[in-house]
């Protein structure tokens, strides 16, 4: 229960004070980490050279002490008593014990010789102890001279050194909790810094949640992950208004040009529910127009499923077409049969052995819409004429007629859904205004390309582009992967 309570507490704890706060921890941990090994490293490094300093001071002795061939009798002592004062130091005892452990002779400057209890040792030895509060550096060393055994012991006090590994200790405590501070308020102005474009981001957020899908972020002028995130969220909100406008628009168009239909229909009928079933002509009109708006009707309603039917299939495997060319002259073949009066002019070149990156089932309809719109915008007897070739693995296209045209301030929009030019805008010659829609998001579900020119007055050609590639380049292909 209590581990509950404590995890939904930090749950609710924001972010900056997370990252504040994890931030001192880690600098807190590394400056500790750093300090420890610094002061262990700097005190092994002192007791070192103190250690090498008694060494030389009592290698010095001892030279000395053999040279001149002491022998430690009564008359002796005094010499020697002189001989150690002269090489004694401040805080250090020189102590010579006989074989038995009793003291021959000492010297001391500031060490009292009850602090540590004389020790006979037959071998070198240097050691830190610890005796009455005090540490004592310790150096034990063996001396024969003609019949006198025994050993050499230095003492030092560490009082001082131990006091200045004290200080430096706690200089290494007192900086780290400063830098802990500072390490914390540098942390919260750093992550007050990076979270300032999130925090912004969340601004907008709400902006857009309370005014609308324009409000969008001020991108500064920098190159940075930061920034680079601020401009993906402008263009995702660019994205997504344009979705939304879309959608706005087209359930506008869609409904107006769906009420249109059903309210001539709703017309006709309602009169002849009144009056005109009784009255032939009357009857014969109304039944004519209404299956006509019925027949336009399930046009517009299969035209917008085919349109949201493509829109799914994006990012399907795609499919090719081998022998492109004959796919659409049989189509042609077909539009001549059902348009006697039009003449239809073609031209392929170099499709044999190429396949193009497009489904049959695409292409035909794709080239039907072309077909419909040359068919519907010009005169009879005009000709149409429809091209295509194979230029460096890419499949050209072209639909020409020589009808009313385009004028030049509509070519930006006429693959808009629903969009007609004002010269189109009759029912019966205007169509749905789906056509060249469908027929773009077709040519893009292929990566392909599509493009309009037309003159008013002089008529249209509509140029559309796919990649091809040959069969024998395929079949290299293919031996190779199978070869592997």
């Amino acid at each position: 229960m209590i581990q509950f309570i404590l995890k939904h507490k930090l749950s609710r704890i924001p972010i900056k004070w997370i990252l504040t706060l994890w931030s001192a921890f880690i600098i807190f941990v590394l400056f500790i980490a750093y300090n420890a090994i610094q002061y262990i490293f700097v005190e092994n490094w002192m007791i070192a050279q103190e250690k090498k300093q008694v060494e030389q001071h009592m290698n010095g002795i001892l030279n000395g002490l053999l040279e001149r061939e002491i022998g430690f009798t009564q008359e002796e002592l005094p010499k020697v008593r002189t001989y150690l004062n002269k090489h004694n130091q401040n805080d250090q005892m020189i102590r010579i014990i006989d074989q038995q452990g009793n003291k021959v002779i000492s010297v001391s400057e500031g060490i009292p010789e009850n602090w540590i209890n004389p020790v006979q040792k037959a071998e070198t030895e240097i050691i830190i102890v610890d005796e009455y509060e005090h540490s004592l550096l310790v150096m034990r060393s063996p001396i024969t001279i003609h019949t006198f055994n025994g050993t050499i012991e230095i003492v030092k006090n560490m009082d001082q050194f131990q006091k200045m590994t004290e200080a430096l200790f706690r200089v290494f405590i007192v900086s780290g909790i400063g830098a802990v501070i500072l390490s914390g308020l540098g942390g919260g102005l750093l992550v007050h810094q990076l979270l300032k474009p999130l925090q912004a981001m969340a601004k907008t957020m709400k902006n857009v949640e309370r005014k609308g899908l324009q409000e969008r972020m001020n991108v500064p002028d920098k190159e940075d992950e930061i920034t680079t995130l601020m401009k993906i969220f402008n263009n995702m909100m660019d994205q997504v208004e344009l979705s939304f406008t879309r959608q706005s628009q087209f359930v506008e168009d869609a409904s107006h040009e769906l009420r249109t239909p059903i309210a001539i229909m709703d017309g006709h009928l309602s009169l002849l529910l009144r009056w005109g079933k009784d009255d032939p002509e009357a009857l014969e009109e109304s039944l004519n127009i209404s299956y006509y708006e019925l027949t336009r009707l399930k046009t517009l309603v299969h035209e917008l499923l085919t349109l949201t039917r493509i829109e799914k299939e994006e990012g399907e495997s795609v499919d090719v077409t081998l022998r492109a060319d004959l796919v659409i002259l049989h189509i042609i073949s077909q539009w001549e049969q059902l348009y006697p009066k039009f003449t239809f002019e073609t031209a392929f070149f170099n499709f044999k052995g190429y396949e193009v990156f497009i489904s049959e089932r695409h292409l035909e309809q794709l080239i039907t819409i072309l077909l419909d719109n040359a068919v519907k915008y010009s005169t009879e007897g005009s000709p149409i004429r429809i091209s295509g070739s194979i230029h460096k693995d890419e499949a050209v296209f072209t639909v020409k007629d020589y009808g009313i045209g385009i004028p030049e301030k509509d070519l930006p929009y006429v693959m808009d859904r629903f969009y007609r030019v004002e010269k189109a805008r009759s029912r019966k010659q205007g169509g749905t205004g789906l056509g060249l829609s469908i027929a773009k998001r077709l040519v893009d579900r292929y990566n392909g390309s599509m493009s309009i020119q037309s003159k008013e007055g002089t008529g249209t050609t509509v140029t559309i582009s796919f990649t091809s590639r040959s069969q024998l380049n395929k079949q290299e292909v293919d031996f190779n992967e199978t070869a592997d």
